[in-house]
């Protein structure tokens, strides 16, 4: 059973503290920015704060799978960096602490951090994304039917606008206009006098009552109006956008691996492939981010004036990591052979760090025990 000194809950704590706040900060943060594309669309549709929030909540699990490799780099490296400048570290190394007893803290909070990306990108993220992308379909296509204000013109949809004078408590209507272009080379302007709100199969529509539908015909120029007693309407977009497509990021990490060829094109299967690596090596790349921290502070002399090139060779490395990822990811899918270099560059700088960091320990345990069977 792993028993924890002293030390280690010192620096367990610091990194823990460091990595929640760094994280909740930046997610938060990428969370304001983003959802700042969605204020037109929730404030010109008429919907209210709740729904705004409950729409870009849902994008908080991607931000935190992002940011969470990063994160738990920079905390490392701080947190470390801290203790050797305030010679903590050297403290602990005379009190006998080998480099593996120091690193312990810093190991343990990488593989937390790489059990809960795990988890993130294989359950939560693409369930969160997949609600939001369904909520977002609703937004556009449905809910703001239903959030039609007085004497507002609501634009339901790209090709739908509505314009009531009055509405009643009872979902009764007056003074309608709709502007509908729904239909290619079509666009009729409707008149009512009065009309009520209805809800069939979760879809919006408006019975409209002693009013005219005008149209002009494209071809010729000439004006067609149409007067009815009673006319229904159907507020949502048109047929073909019932049924969205769905994006990789919402499929199952089964579904990406293994496609249906029947449903998809087959130009895509490298992408989603690489969509489905990368949610499996992206939590390697949070423990190689670690274990390059952990390296670039426990392993080399100490310096009573600080060193910053070993933190600076540390960072750019994390750097160049990432943009090698990027590299790798846009390469495999055009060319699914090359698959396999994601998960190489993932896991291979973590075992690269643990060589130079433990293996020196490792040999003179090793000489010492031979010298001990001599």
């Amino acid at each position: 059973m792993l028993r924890f000194t002293t030390l280690d809950r010192y620096t367990m704590r610091q990194l823990f503290l460091a990595l929640i706040a760094t994280t909740g900060g930046l997610s938060a943060l990428i969370w304001l920015t983003q959802s700042l594309r969605f204020v037109s669309l929730v404030v010109g549709r008429g919907l209210s704060l709740r729904v705004f929030l409950e729409l870009t909540s849902l994008m908080v699990p991607s931000f935190v799978a992002v940011v969470l490799p990063i994160t738990t780099f920079v905390v490392t490296l701080f947190v470390y960096h801290r203790l050797s400048g305030d010679r903590e570290l050297t403290v602990m190394q005379a009190a006998g602490q080998s480099p593996f007893a120091l690193a312990r803290p810093g190991l343990i909070c990488a593989t937390v951090a790489m059990i809960v990306t795990f988890i993130l990108n294989l359950w939560i993220v693409p369930a969160s994304y997949h609600e939001f992308k369904q909520y977002e379909f609703q937004i556009r296509n449905k809910m703001a039917a239903f959030m039609l204000q007085d004497g507002v013109f609501t634009k339901v949809s790209d090709a739908l606008t509505v314009y009531v004078r009055e509405r009643g408590h009872d979902g009764s209507l007056k003074g309608i206009m709709i502007e509908d272009d729904r239909v290619a080379n079509s666009r009729a302007t409707i008149f009512a006098e009065s009309g009520t709100m209805l809800v069939v199969n979760d879809q919006p529509r408006v019975v409209l009552y002693d009013g005219s539908r005008q149209e002009i015909d494209h071809r010729t120029g000439r004006l067609t109006m149409l007067l009815f007693d009673r006319n229904t309407i159907d507020l949502t977009s048109s047929k073909n956008q019932e049924n969205r497509s769905r994006d990789a990021s919402e499929m199952s990490l089964s579904e990406l691996l293994h496609p249906d060829l029947t449903q998809i094109n087959i130009r895509d299967r490298g992408k989603l492939a690489v969509e489905g690596w990368r949610r499996i090596t992206t939590p390697f790349t949070a423990f190689s981010f670690a274990m390059i921290a952990l390296v670039a502070i426990l392993r080399g002399a100490f310096s009573r004036h600080g060193n910053i090139t070993r933190p600076l060779g540390a960072i750019m490395s994390v750097v160049g990591l990432l943009a090698l990822n990027l590299m790798l990811q846009n390469l495999a899918g055009r060319n699914m052979a090359l698959i396999p270099l994601i998960l190489i560059e993932s896991a291979a700088p973590a075992f690269i760090c643990a060589v130079l960091l433990f293996g020196p320990e490792i040999r003179a345990g090793r000489e010492t025990a031979a010298i001990r069977q001599a």
